[in-house]
Formats: C-alpha cells, sequence, structure tokens
C-alpha cells in the first residue's frame, strides 16, 4: 500500500515512529523504498550530495526535476516530497504555485516541502494546500537560511523558541500535512510535537518527534562531512574506493577481463 498524508497522520496517532530517508537517484531511491521506509525526501541537499555545491542554495528547479523524476522511477511504496529550491516560492504567491505545481505536474511526487513558517510563508502553505498540493513544513534550522542562521542549533533561547513554536503551529492551521524539526533542542521538539494533531519529523531534534529523518548519504558514509547528530550506519566510502582500488589493479595488471583461449 502507498503510503500518503493521511496514513502518516494515523501512524502519529498509533504513535508509530516515521522513518523518512533522502533520495537524489533511481538507484538509491530503489534500495531505500525496498527497504520500508515510510518517506522520501528528495531534498535539495542533493545540491552537496550529488552535485558538489558548498550548501543547497544553487541547485535550481529544473535540477529538482529532473531527480525527482529520477527517485520517482525506483519508488513503489514511500510517499515521495520533493524540495522546493531557494528562492523559487519566496518572491510571489504566483511563482509559489508554479514551483509546486511544475513538480507534481513533471514528477510522479505526492507532495512538496518548504522551508519556514512566518506569516508569508504560511500563507503560502495555505494557497497551496487550497489548491490540493500536500505541503510538508520545515522549521528550526533552515539550511535555505545558512547565511542568516548559519548551522547552529535553533530555538535555545526563550524567545526562539517561541518563535520556532509559533511557525510550527502557523503551518499546521495552514494545512500543512507534516512538519521537519531540524536542530532544536529535545525538549522543545517534544513541546512542539504534543501541540500538534500533524506528525513532526525530526533531524537533530531528540527523539520525542513523531518520525526521523537523516540524509541518506550520511546514513551509508558516503558525505565529506555529516552534522553532529547524523549516525554512520555503514562506510561505503572506503568499500567503494577499496572495489574500485580492486578492479583498477586487475586491470593493470591483465587479470580483468579474464584471459580467453586462443
Amino acid at each position: 500500500m502507498r503510503v500518503t498524508p493521511r496514513i502518516l497522520r494515523e501512524y502519529k496517532l498509533k504513535s508509530r515512529p516515521i522513518v523518512t530517508l533522502t533520495a537524489w537517484d533511481y538507484a538509491i531511491a530503489r534500495l531505500v523504498d525496498q527497504a520500508g521506509v515510510d518517506v522520501i525526501l528528495v531534498g535539495d541537499s542533493l545540491a552537496m550530495v550529488a552535485l558538489g555545491y558548498e550548501n543547497t542554495l544553487p541547485v535550481s528547479l529544473d535540477a529538482m526535476i529532473h531527480h525527482t523524476q529520477a527517485v520517482c522511477r525506483g519508488v513503489e511504496h514511500a510517499l515521495v516530497v520533493s524540495d522546493l529550491p531557494f528562492l523559487t516560492y519566496q518572491e510571489s504567491m504566483s511563482q509559489a504555485i508554479h514551483t509546486a505545481g511544475r513538480i507534481l505536474k513533471e514528477t510522479s511526487a505526492q507532495a512538496i516541502k518548504l522551508e519556514g513558517g512566518h506569516p508569508a510563508i504560511a500563507a503560502t502553505v495555505d494557497r497551496l494546500t487550497m489548491l490540493g498540493i500536500p505541503v510538508m513544513g520545515h522549521v528550526g534550522l533552515t539550511p535555505q537560511s545558512v547565511h542568516t542562521l548559519g548551522y547552529r542549533q535553533q530555538g535555545k533561547n526563550e524567545a526562539d523558541a517561541t518563535r520556532v513554536v509559533s511557525e510550527a503551529i502557523a503551518l499546521e492551521q495552514a494545512g500543512a500535512f507534516a512538519i521537519v524539526l531540524e536542530h532544536i533542542p529535545a525538549a522543545l521538539a517534544r513541546t512542539i510535537t504534543e501541540k500538534l494533531s500533524i506528525p513532526t519529523i525530526g533531524i537533530g531534534a531528540g527523539s520525542h518527534c513523531d518520525g526521523q529523518v537523516l540524509v541518506t548519504a550520511d546514513v551509508l558514509g558516503l558525505s565529506e562531512k555529516s552534522p553532529p547528530f547524523a549516525k554512520k550506519y555503514l562506510q561505503l566510502d572506503t568499500l567503494i574506493t577499496e572495489a574500485i582500488k580492486h578492479y583498477s589493479t586487475d586491470v593493470r595488471q591483465r587479470k580483468f577481463p579474464a584471459s580467453e583461449a586462443e
């Protein structure tokens, strides 16, 4: 059965943790989906993981659509959510509608994600959901605001924590079906999770969220730099490097391909 936003809300009601990972191409998406995760996020983190940029800002809408199309070809079970890239939804309501519409029309993604929860963003979420576009929110550390916020934990003082809570509530009221809580104190994430009727998906936000998300490259040990809250479950970069070295040695020593009888 295909996971939907409605099913995610049922998971929250049943206290069933929601498993989310990212994907950026067909091969990774197929494996992640076959492993049984609930949500696959085509995150703009692919700017760094797949395209080699220093942050998420340079990735274009066309690039996000291209990668989302590839991911969708490999997914049969999970809910696929695609990020809206930086400055493809903040300029105007019509721009946001056009961007979200392109992603849903040109890919098989079932939802989009955007960052922030201030009034203008909440209004955008409200309009998109009125048009039938499922929206996942994102508060706390928002990577598209790297030049303003850096990669520091958010919500550490009372005023900042109040702001994060208010943004999360505003997104729920605007119609978001779930909210990513990134790099905020665990106690704050717990407060938000208990206040909201929609699922919270944590990343560096403690264990009290309704689910967790990590960048798959961090999980597999493929990232050059991983955030402190990520956990490596495999050192795949070492395995790949060793395999390629082995192949290279076989070629140079004429062991591959195996010699054929004359």
